[in-house]
C-alpha cells in the first residue's frame, strides 16, 4: 500500500515516463492520498494560469483514489513526530529552539502531515521530496520514489 506525495502526483499528472510506469505497475486500490497532498493539489491548480483545465485535471485525478483524512489519530503522530524533529534538529538552546520554525530544520509543515497520514495507515511514502529523509531515522517511514 502506497501514499503519494504531492510531487509524484504531479508527475502522474503531467505524464512523467518513469511515474507513469510506476503508478501502472499497481492497482488504484493500493494507491491513496492524503488531504494535505489533495489541498496542495487544488492550490497548484487555483494559482495557475490554466485554471479549468488544471481543475478537471486535478479532480479527475483525486476522484480515483482514497482520501485519507486528518483526524485525532493523525494529528497525535503528528504531534510527536514534530516534536521529535525538534528534539532532534533544532538547538538545544531554549531561546534558540523557541525562536526556531520548524522549516528552518529543513522540513516543511505539511510534509509533516503527510508523514503522519503514511505512519497512521502503514503505507509506503512514495515521493522525490528529500525532506522526508530527515524524518526517517525519527519514525519508522518507508520512503520510496517512482522517479
Amino acid at each position: 500500500m502506497f501514499l503519494l506525495d504531492t510531487n509524484i502526483c504531479s508527475a502522474v499528472i503531467n505524464c512523467v515516463p518513469a511515474a507513469i510506469a510506476s503508478f501502472e505497475e499497481y492497482s488504484d486500490s493500493s494507491i491513496a492520498l492524503s488531504a494535505t497532498v489533495m489541498g496542495e493539489l487544488i492550490d497548484m491548480a487555483a494559482r495557475s494560469e490554466r485554471q479549468g483545465a488544471n481543475f478537471q485535471q486535478i479532480w479527475t485525478f483525486l476522484d480515483a483514489f482514497v482520501i485519507h483524512p486528518i483526524d485525532a489519530e493523525t494529528a497525535e503522530i503528528y504531534g510527536q513526530l514534530k516534536a521529535a524533529v525538534f528534539d532532534r534538529y533544532a538547538p538545544k538552546d531554549r531561546k534558540q529552539r523557541r525562536r526556531t520554525k520548524l522549516e528552518s530544520l529543513g522540513i516543511g509543515d505539511n510534509d509533516l502531515w503527510i508523514a503522519a497520514t503514511a505512519l497512521q495507515h502503514r503505507l509506503t511514502l512514495i515521493t522525490a521530496d528529500r525532506d522526508f529523509d530527515r524524518l526517517a531515522p525519527l519514525c519508522n517511514l518507508t520512503i520510496d520514489t517512482w522517479l
